[in-house]
This record gives structure tokens, sequence and C-alpha cells, in this order.
């Protein structure tokens, strides 16, 4: 039997199947373009609370369409269970799993590695499988298919696997999961053509490279892009604030260049699910090439240390105010990793709320996307937290307000009213204010 010839032809005809593993912000967008486009989808995820919400057509993520997911589960398109033995259902089974940092800045692939183990255990001829996460070059051909091919198929006649990287920006509202092109690279050239038949089903334009490793440098690249330039950005604030030079007055300036220049804007560090990782999978993965990517890395770590700039420059303003960060009361405005979204992922508001504890400080934030501080992995001993309504009484009440998140919601003219000292981070409040401190 020819695989690819039958697989092709289902997807074609929309009667293949879709397996997506991990039904998060990545998965579930990617679940309701495919449902969107008349395929049926099996959602996999090991947290029973998600499954038994999409089973109820209810969504999770506020900036999706409550009312998309709800219409996906009626048509009896949508499936989502933690039985991972029904990944042998799905034709395509795309993973999209987190693919987070160990304490020492190295790749962590565990749950890359669980998933392909869950695929193998299912694995069956005729299927392509799909990784989405965030890697580094040679992921998918030295780590997934090694793992599938323990079954005894082999790769490009039996099954078929590719890399195409997720391009999700939460929040958007000029590009979404179909409106962005997508790279896609196949381990082989037959299994480059399969995914890219796929993607061609929901997605505007995808982009063919030469394989699943160009795929994978593909997406670094493009957040290495970003995450450098964002350290440009935040040494020059603090080149410029010790030159007593406002950064976004001139970062205005020099916007009005119409070539040449690319903005980017200094804040509390850096956050989301790619920026604050993908940079340091490549350095990881270069040194196994002897090569030391020193530029990237010193970006790195100019990042890494921004919440501890502006504690630096809380515990100045406190300390000209005659007080310590110990005993204070501080605000933590925003908890999500940019404005108006209620992601948290990787945000730099944890990082800056457990420098506070360790300072002292009496902590509690306000961010009316998320209601409840969710527990993060890279934060695991935080204690529970709930927002804080904005109210005078509040802001009167506390010693400080630090500005991490710039929310559109956030009545920034009442803070500035009520709040003895702000600690902007994010140039809200371009005109000096003497209860105004920029970090």
């Amino acid at each position: 039997m020819d695989h690819a010839d039958t697989l092709r032809r289902r997807i074609e005809a929309g009667d293949a199947v879709v397996g997506i593993i991990g039904m998060g912000y990545v998965g579930l967008p990617l679940a309701l373009a495919f449902v969107d486009r008349g395929f049926t989808v099996v959602g996999f995820d090991v947290d029973a609370v998600k499954v038994d919400k999409l089973s109820r057509g209810e969504g999770y993520i506020k900036h999706l369409d409550g009312g998309r997911v709800a219409a996906a589960v009626a048509t009896g398109r949508l499936h989502a269970t933690v039985d991972f033995a029904r990944l042998a259902e799905p034709d395509a089974v795309l993973i999209c799993v987190p693919t987070p940092l160990t304490p020492q800045r190295e790749p962590d692939m565990t749950y890359v590695e669980h998933s392909a183990q869950q695929v193998k255990a299912a694995l069956r001829p005729g299927q392509i499988v799909i990784l989405e996460s965030t890697t580094y070059p040679g992921t998918t051909d030295e780590l997934l298919q090694p793992i599938l091919e323990q079954t005894g198929l082999r790769c490009g006649s039996d099954f078929f696997l590719a890399f195409s990287p997720e391009r999700e920006d939460p929040g958007n509202k000029d590009y979404g999961t179909t409106t962005t092109p997508k790279v896609v690279g196949g381990v082989d050239a037959v299994s480059g053509d399969l995914a890219q038949a796929l993607y061609d089903r929901i997605i505007v334009r995808s982009v063919r490279v030469s394989s699943a490793r160009a795929a994978e440098a593909t997406k670094l690249t493009e957040n290495i892009f970003r995450a450098v330039n964002i350290a440009l950005v935040n040494e020059l604030k603090t080149v410029y604030d010790r030159m007593g030079i406002d950064v976004w007055e001139v970062l205005d300036a020099a916007s009005t260049k119409p070539f040449g220049f690319m903005r980017f804007n200094p804040g509390p560090g850096w956050g989301g699910h790619c920026i604050p990782l993908d940079p340091f999978y490549l350095s990881w993965k270069a040194r196994e090439y002897g090569v030391g990517p020193r530029f990237i890395e010193l970006a790195g770590d100019v990042n890494v240390e921004m919440p501890h700039y502006v504690i630096g420059k809380l515990q100045g303003a406190l300390n000209e105010r005659g007080k310590a960060v110990k005993g204070s009361g501080v605000l933590v405005l925003g908890l999500a990793y940019k404005k108006d979204i209620d992601d948290p992922r990787e945000s730099p508001a944890f990082e800056i709320i457990e420098l506070l504890l360790r300072l002292g400080a009496r902590v509690s934030y306000h961010d009316p996307h998320i209601p409840e501080a969710p527990r993060m992995r890279s934060w695991p001993d935080l204690p529970p937290m709930r927002s804080l309504g904005l109210t005078e009484a509040v802001l009167s009440a506390q010693d400080a307000v630090i500005i991490v998140t710039d929310h559109a919601a956030v009545d920034y003219d009442q803070v500035l009213r009520h709040a003895p000292l702000v600690v902007d981070t994010r140039g809200i409040f371009r005109k000096p204010h003497p209860s105004v401190v920029k970090a």
C-alpha cells in the first residue's frame, strides 16, 4: 500500500482526522482552524479540567471567541480527551507542547519526549506526525524519529514526520492562526509534501523549506531577532537613564525615520512562551558544534537582569522617601506578559514578585485579565494571590505601584492621582512627575 498517496487523498478530500497534543494557546486555535475547514479534530491533553471544559463546549482562553469552541463541539467535529491510546485514530498528529528551560538554561525536552512516547505506543502506518513546539535544530530527526522508529515502522514510507513552528501571537488583531504564513519542513521530501498539503487546507500560505532543521532554525531566528533587539533597547534605557535622557523620547524621535530603523520598546524584562527561551535553545545546540554564540547569550543576560533593574529603581525611590522595601506595600500592575491578554507565561511580573517577597515587601497585584495568579513552572513557590480591585483605597494604601504590563483597561490617571509612588516600566507617563520613577 502506498501510505503517502492514501494520506494525501484523505487530506485533499478533507477526510483526514487531525489529532493535536496540547490544547493550550497553540493547540486550541489550531484545532478550531481545522474544524472551521471541515476537518474532525481530536484534542489530547493531560489536564482533565481543560478536557472537561472543551467537552462541554466551553473556552478558557479569553482572546478566542468562546462561541467558536461551542460551535466546534456542537458540530461533533471537535473532541477532547485525556486518553492517549486514541492517538491511533488521527491521520495527522500535531504536537503542541511546552519546551521550557531547565534551571541551568538548557532545553527541557520532557514534554516533547513524553508526547513522542505516547505517539509511538499508538503509531500505525499512514500517519504523519508534525512537531510545532519551538526547539533546537535537529530535534525532529534526532529525537522524535528514533523514538517513533522503535516501532519497526520506517519514516518516509510507513509514517511521515515534519516540523512546522507555531507562530501564535495572542491578542494580535491583524494576524491569527490561519492568516499567518506557515513554515513547513519535512524530515524527508515526502513528509514535507504531506505536511504542506495539510496546512495548505487551513493556512493562507505555506512557506516550504528544505528540511525540518531549516524550519526549526527559522523559528529560533525569528525570536532571537526580537530578543536581541529587546536587549538592545533595555541596555540603552539603563545607559540613557544615567545620562538623564528619556529613552522613550529618543525612541519616539527615532521612529520618525521612514527607513533603516525598526522600533522595539524597553520593559521590565522579557516574557511569553518563546522569546525568553528560544535564544538559549540555539546557544545550547551551537556548543555541540564548537560555536559559542556570545551575542545571543549577552542579549539573554541583559534581558534576564531587567527585573533586578526595576527593583533597584524601586529601592532607590523608596530610600529617597525614607522607606525600605521590607515592610512596604507594593502593588504590581499587570501579570500578563504583554498588554490586553490573559497569557502569563514567563511574564517578568512573577520574577519581580519573587524578588519583592525575598526583600520582605507586602506584595499584591491587579490585572483585569487574570483574576487569580496561576501556578507557574518557573516560580512554583509563590503564594496564592488574587487580583485586587484598582480603587482609590487600594492605591492609597500602597507604598508603591509598579507598572509591569500596560493594559489599556487600566485608568492610569487614577493610578497617578492616588498612588504615592509609581515605578513606570512601560513609558505610560511621558511627562516628568514627582510621583513617577521610570524604570
